[in-house]
């Protein structure tokens, strides 16, 4: 039976936003730290804990200072700080369409959702605890507010549009531990919708009970000296409590994949069960018996997957690239479970999240709690081949043999060839989490770039091709002109889609890339990025054209009207022209340079023709 609700005696007065209580035998993360103050201390570090917190002057990154946030178009927000609190007067994102004057409105900022790259404003809406969002997100690296889609990979001509109840049924899911989101009565289809709700959680961010299951049991438990000293003696297990690093290597990573993963609810309705009692999942259960993960590769045709299709039809397409492998940031289970270290091997031995990541620093470990927190949790020495090389051993004795790079490329990293940066979020490329080796036929197939090209960023699929069956036999693929002749990163570039475009942009301010390749070549092709329609694919153009010494001192607002954007390609070209070096030998016909160094504008022009333009909206 579910147990009554306690609030928290600080939460207990609280109105106009979640509240964090005591029910259903969690007990919350300070009842760990007297007797686990090491791993309190370094989860406390992390950014999990920090992923959703009150609004309290220490959470909130962004200046709110008396601050026009006027990039926000149509929408300008008034930031000030009253006292210990955060305000903003904005225009209401709920009010009905009017042709009038919109109607500004004054609300509280409660809560904040990230810390690390972006931090996300919630307000009181006045309607018990249903939540609002600031239509504005804060860049904490760039120290900027951008509007809120333009965070996003999303659609020219999106907009603004109401975010309101979004907190309290879609991200508590996730942000937050044990989340029940109690809306009154039926779950609105459309949250926005949402009048009431009494949204209540165990605890703000990603808490302890989180990964070990609720812990009342082992509190109890363990009030008792002589069990903990009987315990500690024997090195026996606790089985008051989970510990997913003894779990077999399937359990263990679906601790994680209950966040980290494309999924759904395990059939129709089960929204309404949440909405009471919170998810079923716990750690150490099967997470596939409470609700449905998403796997394209496997179930591209199973009923449950047409299904899903059928109500919400961008749910592969935005997530998935066509061949199942994931596109989208924070959804690394379903890379690892496609990964074939999980899925060819036996339970005992399957790769798992806990082999190269650790969610508590060891006390081996030499960084500090900052660096291991900003370094995504990766264990002491996981960040290089050392992760691999635990399991493939053989390819130890002569890694240059595997390779055909040197020893001290970033060509032998194993992580560059077999998890190459192919997902996208948070305004970058990241590391795909399926294990792969590169081929020219999943490139051509799905468009993805391949680790080779991705490094090699002057070369044609034509080259990696005929190198990749050269070394390891891979099976080539008929190739067209373009392919044959033509760098693949302009393919990318020029043609793409957006995703690929941003991708490839990245890709061109990566440090690595940019040894392998050269970088005098690439300013024009950036640049011509800063007009793109997709408010992200100018970010990421613009951040890699600082990276490059003949533009680092380029200054552009991604977020400025069309018009100042092409004054600022035009200046940004000229900047170029005046550093440029004609007789660089790195200008070859394959990135669209003649002889005499200057760009084939007609081959340049045809390429750009033919950009794909559909639709890209990654649910990232």
């Amino acid at each position: 039976m579910m147990r009554a609700q306690t609030p928290r005696a600080a939460e207990d007065a609280v109105g106009g936003r979640p509240i964090q209580v005591t029910s259903d035998a969690y007990v919350s993360s300070d009842t760990c730290r007297a007797c686990h103050p090491s791993e309190y201390a370094s989860w406390r570090a992390s950014y999990h804990r920090t992923m959703t917190q009150v609004a309290t002057i220490d959470a909130v990154r962004a200046d709110f200072d008396h601050v026009l946030v006027s990039d926000v178009p149509g929408n300008p927000i008034e930031l000030e700080k009253r006292g210990s609190e955060f305000w903003a007067t904005l225009n209401d994102p709920d009010a009905p369409g009017s042709t009038g004057t919109p109607s500004r409105v004054q609300r509280q900022i409660v809560m904040t959702t990230g810390s690390h790259q972006q931090q996300a404003y919630w307000y009181r809406t006045g309607h018990s605890r249903v939540l609002g969002q600031l239509p504005a997100m804060y860049l904490i690296g760039e120290q900027r507010w951008i509007p809120r889609p333009a965070a996003f990979m999303r659609p020219p001509g999106d907009g603004v549009f109401s975010e309101t109840g979004r907190w309290n049924g879609v991200c508590i899911n996730c942000h937050a531990t044990h989340g029940k989101w109690m809306f009154d009565g039926a779950v609105p289809s459309n949250l926005s919708d949402a009048r009431s709700a009494e949204t209540t959680v165990a605890e703000f961010g990603i808490a302890c009970e989180a990964c070990h299951g609720p812990a009342s049991e082992h509190v109890r438990a363990n009030r008792s000296p002589l069990r903990r000293y009987v315990h500690h003696v024997a090195g026996e297990l606790d089985a008051s409590i989970i510990q997913p690093q003894h779990l077999i290597p399937a359990r263990t990573s679906e601790v994680c994949g209950q966040c980290h993963g494309v999924w759904n609810y395990s059939q129709r309705g089960d929204e309404r069960r949440v909405n009471i009692a919170g998810f079923l999942f716990r750690p150490g259960d099967d997470l596939r018996k409470t609700r449905f993960v998403v796997q394209p590769a496997v179930d591209h045709s199973s009923p449950t997957i047409t299904e899903l299709l059928s109500r919400d039809p961008g749910l592969v397409r935005d997530s998935f690239w066509s061949d199942g492998m994931i596109r989208v940031s924070g959804r690394e289970y379903n890379g690892l479970i496609d990964s074939p270290c999980f899925k060819d091997a036996p339970d005992a031995k399957k790769i798992s999240c806990s082999s190269c990541h650790t969610m508590h620093k060891t006390g081996d470990d030499p960084r500090s709690l900052e660096t291991w927190a900003d370094t995504h949790q990766v264990s002491a020495g996981m960040n290089t081949n050392s992760a691999c090389l635990q399991c493939h051993d053989k390819v130890r004795s002569n890694l240059t043999a595997h390779t055909r790079h040197g020893a001290t490329s970033t060509g032998s990293s194993c992580y560059n060839c077999h998890m190459p940066y192919t997902t996208y979020g948070l305004l970058r490329a990241l590391r795909s989490h399926q294990i792969s080796s590169p081929t020219v036929r999943a490139s051509v197939e799905t468009g993805r770039p391949n680790a080779c090209n991705l490094c090699h960023l002057d070369k044609t699929l034509s080259w990696t091709s005929e190198h990749l069956a050269d070394w390891y036999g891979t099976p080539t693929v008929l190739l067209n002109h373009d392919e044959e002749t033509v760098a693949a990163s302009l393919l990318w570039l020029l043609k793409g889609d957006a995703g690929q475009r941003a991708i490839t942009a990245w890709s061109m301010g990566w440090k690595p890339a940019q040894e392998a390749s050269g970088s005098g070549w690439m300013p024009p092709f950036l640049i011509g990025l800063l007009d793109d329609p997709y408010d992200a694919v100018r970010f990421v153009a613009y951040k890699s054209l600082r990276s490059l010494p003949a533009t680092k001192a380029f200054t552009y607002n991604f977020m400025a009207p069309h018009d100042r954007r092409l004054t600022d390609v035009g200046q940004a070209l000229t900047m170029w022209q005046e550093h440029r070096q004609a007789a660089d030998p790195q200008l070859t016909p394959a990135l669209l340079y003649d002889e005499a160094g200057n760009l084939n504008a007609e081959l340049l022009n045809r390429l750009a023709s033919q950009r794909d333009d559909r639709r890209v909206s990654l649910r990232e």
